[in-house]
């Protein structure tokens, strides 16, 4: 039983809810707490708090700011692509949409300085007033007197006011070389496998008993454990694989005690999940669906694979299909697929059609660079002009394992690729943009 959080100046039953909604964070969130002081007293300017992801920052400081009914501004860095949409969404959760509109269209930071003190006056603080940042590391890449102004914020628009800073990386890589105000620097280390098993366990569900429903998460902390600690990814895969472990127990062929049983059944289907983590290819609808395809159709390779629904950028499936054309046509097709007035492509003299060999059975050809560039922007549905994001998507396809470069890095001429996935793959990321790739090859002429 966890011990319930005391401070003075909180109401217990708050505290109390505080406590129940953040599990396996107690240190952590007493912590923050003392740092925070009383609602009414002046707190610390700025707090530094890092961890990796999904290691509870956000969450606990949601809690904390929401259950004790706290003024707060919770602030995306990932939203905010600028200083404009910082300090206007700043305001406008402090002091509402008449604050905000007062900053003018390309506000500078005394800008939001003189709105903000202008503000405190109709409005004198309370109670601390707190902006909470995600994804502060990201305020690196911003103007560089930004993230110093706001670790004294405090002190620029005289009000009691702290800005607490979440980030997923160390202090010592986040301080900027000119200097600044030093933070309170709180850390939030990973979750230990109990810690993952008491919370994952909380999510029992209510067809079956608590102890069955723990007895799955520690079957799959015991094979994910070792290659995933991310409490996000495996929340996802518990809720995903829990109705292919139920099974047996549904169709009456076992009970609830069968551990090993059950284990024997799902096993295989855990270990074959473990290639898709972080993927998230298919969402858990997909997955069951296709578990159900796979069940009817076994033995048989009909239906299309949980990694053929792999998620692509809009542009990258366009490049995977220009080097699949490019892989499988000759070069001399491709005026015939591409050109509206290419004329009639002459048969060469010692292969006549009915002869001609399947390339799908040859295997794929190794394309330039440049005739992988110029199919795909004809067969893209919008111009596109030449980028770096362009280039650093084939780059993305190679890490992939989608594309592979088949010249060497020190070549002098364009690199050389080759295609490396199957027909039923292209044909499903084909149906997802609309684009009828049967048409383009030359085999099905």
């Amino acid at each position: 039983m966890t011990s319930v959080l005391q401070h003075p100046g909180y109401d217990e039953e708050k505290l109390r809810r505080v406590t129940e909604q953040t599990p396996c964070r107690e240190a952590q969130t007493g912590l923050l707490l003392s740092l925070m002081g009383q609602p009414q007293q002046y707190s610390y300017p700025s707090i530094f708090v890092y961890g990796h992801r999904a290691s509870g920052k956000s969450h606990v400081m949601h809690v904390l700011l929401k259950e004790l009914e706290l003024p707060h501004a919770t602030i995306s860095c990932v939203e905010c692509v600028s200083k404009a949409l910082l300090f206007e969404k700043m305001l406008l959760s402090l002091f509402g949409c008449e604050a905000a509109s007062l900053l003018p269209r390309t506000p500078s930071l005394s800008d939001f300085v003189r709105v903000y003190r202008h503000q405190c006056l109709d409005s004198p603080a309370t109670q601390t007033r707190y902006i909470v940042m995600e994804k502060a590391e990201l305020l690196r890449d911003a103007d560089v007197n930004l993230l110093p102004a706001l670790l004294r914020l405090q002190e620029l628009v005289d009000d009691n006011l702290t800005v607490i800073l979440l980030s997923e990386i160390t202090w010592d890589k986040f301080r900027p070389n000119t200097g600044c105000y030093e933070p309170l620097v709180l850390h939030f280390p990973d979750y230990s496998k109990g810690d993952l098993q008491q919370i994952l366990s909380r999510d029992s569900h209510p067809s079956y008993s608590a102890d069955f429903y723990s007895s799955y998460i520690n079957i799959l902390l015991g094979v994910f454990y070792s290659v995933c600690r991310d409490l996000r990814e495996l929340h996802h895969l518990a809720a995903l694989n829990f109705s292919k472990f139920c099974e047996p127990l549904a169709e009456g062929k076992v009970k609830e005690s069968d551990t090993h049983k059950l284990w024997r059944n799902i096993e295989p289907h855990l270990k074959k999940a473990m290639q898709t983590v972080y993927l998230r290819e298919v969402s858990s609808l997909q997955w069951e669906q296709m578990q159900q395809m796979e069940e009817k159709e076994a033995g048989a390779l009909r239906g299309l694979s949980a990694h053929t629904h792999v998620e692509l950028p809009y542009y990258s499936k366009f490049l995977l299909i220009a080097a699949y054309l490019a892989s499988y046509n000759p070069a001399r097709t491709d005026k015939r697929f591409f050109l509206k007035h290419h004329g009639k492509i002459k048969k060469t003299n010692f292969l006549k059609k009915n002869e001609k060999t399947s390339n799908h059975l040859l295997g794929p050809k190794p394309f330039p660079l440049d005739r992988l560039l110029a199919v795909f922007y004809s067969v893209v549905d919008s111009r596109v002009a030449p980028s770096a994001s362009i280039f650093s998507q084939i780059s993305s396809l190679v890490t992939l394992q989608l594309l592979t470069q088949v010249s060497h890095d020190d070549q002098l001429d364009a690199p050389k690729y080759k295609c490396a996935v199957s027909l039923d793959f292209i044909s499903a990321i084909s149906r997802t943009v609309n684009f009828d790739i049967v048409k383009y090859l030359y085999d099905f002429l």
